[in-house]
């Protein structure tokens, strides 16, 4: 492999990478082994085709994308190791030469890490952030809490009202046609809860069990299924049933019921204590960010477009796994929720944005001040893992690598450099 980098405006860098000659020819060959079994041709046995014959008759190309990856794969790792570059983006590759017999070429752009400069990042001025537990914060817990151990109880003596759960029938059509995905049977919805789009729960309210009736919505604008979008559609529903929602009383047995408490006035005073700690972890976080923003206001960087776009798919792929812990994949959300992939990510900018600065600043910082971190930091770090992984420590420590842990160090630093600049800020 040979590789010629070249420095491109913006933060932005471009590598070229030559696969010598044989090496392209092996990967053919390689795609040629694993098709060969698929390929039929009238008069070969099946996976009897000789390579020669099919460049011959189809071309060379057929084998040109698997070969091609399968370089580019092999390279790829050695070129990052070998530019000495700190590369923040995925690759955006452009194939230079691809032909038989000669070099494989193939051209991939990057962002690299920008420089920071850094202004003021000490005696940082910001608004003090008050913490105090008011008597609505702790109704408000107390009516969460009554919710969460909240009976549904039917009701058949009345229609249905916002805030019941109904279980009904239904089928969508859009020009008079059924669509995929627009019929449900005995579907349990909570009605306010907007899991359904445009006005489909509000024309619900007002219907009785046993009810037909027809629904009237339009699917917005950006709907992830191209088909609906915009398109107006007559869902015809059935009400099978209403729940309606009660709640348990607030006194001592309820305290007894929901907590370690006998009575309800020492259930209080704990949500009290308890809601005071996640202020003030609330109220530390909210200083740390606005001493954050503050240094972010007073430095200087060049954030390349294709390190915000990695970002953002991270914050998609993030997002994606939290979900699935609710059963959910990230398509079926934006089916349910209307979202697409392109709004999602749109929407994501500022934030994406943010983490990118507030990670630079926070490197640039723990460099100028020289933060370093100890071994038993590290270890210190690697046990609290352990135990939220529920392994053991010396088993965890040799699955992390050392890539891993240099990785582990830097976040420490860069806590370290937060822990630096919040103390050294200065709240009015």
């Amino acid at each position: 492999m040979n590789l010629t980098v070249e420095n491109l405006e913006k933060n932005m860098a471009k590598l070229t990478i030559t696969v010598p000659a044989e090496d392209f020819e092996k990967a053919m060959k390689q795609s040629y082994n694993k098709q060969k079994n698929k390929i039929s041709v009238p008069g070969f046995r099946k996976g009897k085709v000789p390579q020669a014959y099919l460049e011959k008759v189809y071309g060379p190309e057929m084998f040109y994308e698997d070969a091609a990856n399968a370089c580019m794969e092999a390279s790829y790792p050695d070129a990052l190791d070998e530019c000495d570059l700190d590369i923040v983006s995925r690759p955006n590759i452009d194939v230079v030469q691809m032909e038989k017999g000669k070099e494989f070429i193939y051209a991939a752009t990057v962002a690299v890490k920008p420089e920071v400069t850094l202004g003021d990042y000490k005696g940082i001025e910001i608004e003090k952030v008050e913490v105090e537990v008011t008597d609505e914060d702790i109704t408000a817990e107390l009516l969460n809490v009554q919710k969460q151990n909240a009976r549904n109880i039917p009701v058949e003596d009345r229609a249905a009202q916002m805030d019941d759960e109904v279980t009904l029938d239904f089928e969508g059509f859009v020009d008079g046609e059924a669509f995929e995905g627009g019929k449900g049977e005995n579907y349990q919805l909570k009605l306010g809860s907007h899991s359904f789009i445009d006005t489909f729960e509000d024309q619900i309210v007002g219907k009785n069990i046993g009810e037909e009736f027809d629904v009237n919505v339009t699917f917005p604008e950006d709907y992830q299924a191209e088909e609906l979008a915009g398109k107006p559609a007559l869902f015809k529903c059935k009400l099978n049933g209403i729940k309606e929602t009660e709640l348990p009383e607030l006194d001592d047995e309820f305290a007894s019921e929901v907590s370690e408490f006998d009575t309800l006035d020492e259930y209080k005073a704990d949500l009290q204590a308890t809601l005071k700690a996640k202020k003030e972890k609330e109220a530390k976080s909210e200083k740390e960010s606005r001493v954050v923003n503050k240094i972010i206001e007073n430095a200087d960087m060049d954030i390349p477009e294709m390190m915000l776009e990695f970002q953002k798919e991270q914050m998609l792929d993030e997002f994606a796994q939290q979900i699935s812990y609710q059963g959910l994949s990230i398509d079926q959300y934006f089916q349910f929720t209307g979202m697409t992939r392109e709004k999602f990510l749109e929407t994501a900018t500022p934030e994406a944005e943010r983490r990118i600065k507030s990670r630079l600043v926070l490197e640039a910082v723990a460099n100028t001040e020289n933060i370093q971190v100890s071994d038993d930091e590290l270890t210190a770090e690697l046990e609290k893992m352990a135990e939220m992984y529920q392994m053991e420590i010396d088993k965890l420590k040799d699955l992390v690598g050392d890539e891993e842990k240099e990785a582990i160090k830097k976040d420490i630093a860069v806590q370290k450099a937060v822990d630096l600049v919040c103390e050294a800020a200065i709240e009015k």
